[in-house]
């Protein structure tokens, strides 16, 4: 049998797809284990797409039924995917990164500290808990930062020496080039600004890696400079949903910070990160319409902030677990006119320093700036 020796589907497409249905795995034992549950891509794989590493789901319901499914890497690693039984092209998976085997002095293994996302990204969650998680009638329907905590893949809180230590082995062993923060919301008024200020330092004093910390918008504004002179490169705050109506749905307790705070905090923190500094998360597929996302995302590059559309894909175990993914062809309209925006402003996902928008492995945005 003849293989293709490149994606018969441009990477755009191909990436969305993937992104959307999910993959059926022939052999789940290739490359990195996956994750299921806690913070970040949950459920995911991932997975190498014409060079570009990104992060696929395989442990969804969607994924169990998706047309597409990766045969058995063969002897050069690369793995055909099939939809409905054509090629559509090569994957690749990364291995598991070297500092995933190591632990702590205390016997605290690493892989529960931070974890590798994508091709180079360390990634932890500064504080496994929320005060939005405590009650399913304030949690975010789709999260599931419990989860991983609850099965003991995770510890609670993640001290500034273990965040260091980690982060210095991941740069020397595994050629990591930047690091998120980001952190569950405790119940205080910096929203857990302070605590990313600590680890923060404590990394950068370690090692010369850039960082993206990631919380809700503080109550104060001065945290952003606070933030900056503690070691934070770029800052994250997450919308997730654009509209008034599916965010008091979608997540009731986060819907208490109105946009109209976020609209301030993205003002008073662009000009101290820098523009494309700050982002935003924006779940694609949760019942915002196409016209809102859009209008949100052109509101958002004209304060300077880089709108990181991903698709919305349901976890198990979370409310929304039932929850359709967005169909490909809506994702693919949607991010191509995002990437327009994006390339008309002269803004572009590589221009960040670190976080979310520079990994790209959770969207196939930044292919659409060009």
């Amino acid at each position: 049998m003849t293989t293709p020796s490149s994606s018969s589907l441009p990477a755009s497409r191909l990436i969305t797809e993937l992104q959307s249905f999910g993959v059926r795995l022939a052999d789940p034992r290739a490359g990195a284990p996956s994750r299921r549950g806690g913070a970040g891509p949950s459920d995911h794989k991932a997975m190498t797409v014409d060079g570009r590493t990104v992060m696929v789901p395989v442990h969804t319901a969607g994924a169990f039924s998706s047309p597409y499914i990766a045969e058995p890497p063969g002897a050069d690693g690369a793995s055909l995917v099939r939809r409905d039984g054509v090629a559509m092209g090569r994957v690749t998976f990364p291995r598991q990164p070297r500092f995933h085997a190591l632990q702590t002095m205390d016997g605290i293994p690493y892989s529960k500290i931070a974890v590798l996302h994508g091709a180079d990204v360390l990634a932890t969650t500064v504080l496994q808990t929320c005060i939005r998680y405590q009650s399913r009638t304030k949690t975010c329907q789709f999260c599931s930062i419990g989860q991983s905590l609850a099965a003991g893949r995770t510890i609670a809180r993640k001290t500034p020496e273990q965040l260091a230590e980690v982060a210095r082995a991941a740069v020397l062993l595994d050629g990591v080039r930047h690091m998120v923060m980001t952190t569950g919301t405790p119940a205080t008024p910096d929203r857990g600004a302070a605590i990313l200020c600590e680890s923060a330092a404590a990394v950068k004093a370690a090692v010369d890696l850039p960082i993206q910390g990631q919380c809700e918008p503080p109550d104060d504004d001065r945290w952003f400079a606070r933030l900056r002179d503690a070691g934070i490169d770029t800052l994250g705050m997450h919308l997730e949903a654009v509209t008034p109506e599916v965010r008091a749905r979608i997540m009731p307790g986060k819907a208490s910070v109105p946009l109209e705070r976020y609209y301030s905090a993205f003002e008073a923190a662009v000009p101290v990160f820098g523009r494309g500094q700050v982002s935003t998360y924006i779940l694609a597929g949760l019942g915002d319409s196409r016209e809102a996302i859009l209008a949100m995302a052109e509101r958002l590059i004209g304060m300077g902030v880089y709108p990181f559309v991903v698709p919305f894909v349901p976890v198990s175990g979370t409310p929304l677990e039932d929850h359709p993914a967005p169909p490909p062809a809506f994702m693919h309209d949607l991010l191509s006119a995002v990437g327009g925006m994006l390339k008309r402003a002269g803004m572009r996902a590589s221009d960040s320093k670190a976080g979310c928008g520079k990994c790209g492995a959770c969207s196939a945005l930044s292919l659409f700036e060009d």
